[in-house]
């Protein structure tokens, strides 16, 4: 059974208690769209508020530590996060790569600490614009998901969600075209069935990120092999985001 799509809201660094209306009005709208799951990654400041608020979204964290303790000043454990009431974890993604020189081994040392504290895992890629240009975008997207990926899923592929996210769309108003994006899935489709197998490699839902708002969602979400999205600036509001899950549950009626 085709999980339902997977609609994620990052909202990096923003927000204090005063957005938790905007929480609270997203929670209350996705209890009306069940054939959608909708998600929201608050900062850690307010993942336990929003947990309180939420009676239907999934609240997840936008990173974690990959030691479980210890002497790490300022930095945040998966068990503290999953404590606190966070169900999953962002890690991977390009502005913690580039901000804090976070690579390949660190990101999966942070995947297997968040496994073991319970977290499910969205893993991010993505290549730069030079990349892109000179051809070589899918062998590197790839790359970084054989080196960062678990090596296996121990109990089923709904743990883990991977999120394309080619770097030069990121809050950049560009998206990528349709053809770019069919292609890059249809890659990464290939590395997990490769990695898991034909039954959890094939569950496993890839979403798409970089400028996902309510007017390109449906294009984009309807693309093969594309399960959801990963949604920066447009999920600071209930009305912006929930443009984008009600383009993901009109395809589910289609």
């Amino acid at each position: 059974m085709a999980l339902r799509p997977y609609i994620v809201g990052n909202w990096k660094m923003n927000g204090t208690r005063s957005m938790l209306s905007e929480a609270r009005a997203i929670d209350r709208s996705s209890q009306r769209l069940m054939k959608v799951e909708v998600a929201i990654a608050p900062p850690y400041t307010l993942i336990h508020p929003v947990h309180r608020e939420a009676e239907q979204i999934g609240v997840g964290a936008q990173d974690c530590h990959a030691e479980p303790d210890g002497a790490h000043t300022g930095d945040i454990s998966a068990t503290m996060v999953a404590d606190a009431g966070a169900k999953f974890v962002i890690l991977g993604h390009s502005e913690r790569r580039q901000e804090h020189g976070e690579g390949d081994d660190l990101i999966r040392a942070k995947c297997a600490a968040a496994l073991d504290a319970g977290l499910k895992l969205i893993v991010c890629c993505g290549e730069s614009e030079k990349l892109r240009d000179a051809g070589k975008a899918e062998k590197f997207v790839t790359g970084q998901l054989k080196a960062t990926l678990p090596e296996a899923l121990d109990e089923t592929s709904e743990r883990l969600s991977v999120a394309y996210e080619p770097i030069w769309a990121i809050g950049t108003g560009r998206a990528a075209t349709v053809e770019d994006i069919a292609a890059m899935h249809a890659a990464i489709r290939k590395l997990l069935v490769d990695r898991y197998g034909e039954e959890e490699g094939g569950a496993v839902r890839i979403l798409y990120g970089g400028s996902v708002k309510a007017e390109n969602a449906r294009e984009i979400l309807e693309t093969e092999n594309v399960g959801g999205a990963l949604v920066g600036g447009a999920s600071l509001t209930a009305e912006g985001f929930l443009g984008i899950v009600a383009a993901a549950a009109e395809l589910q009626d289609t």
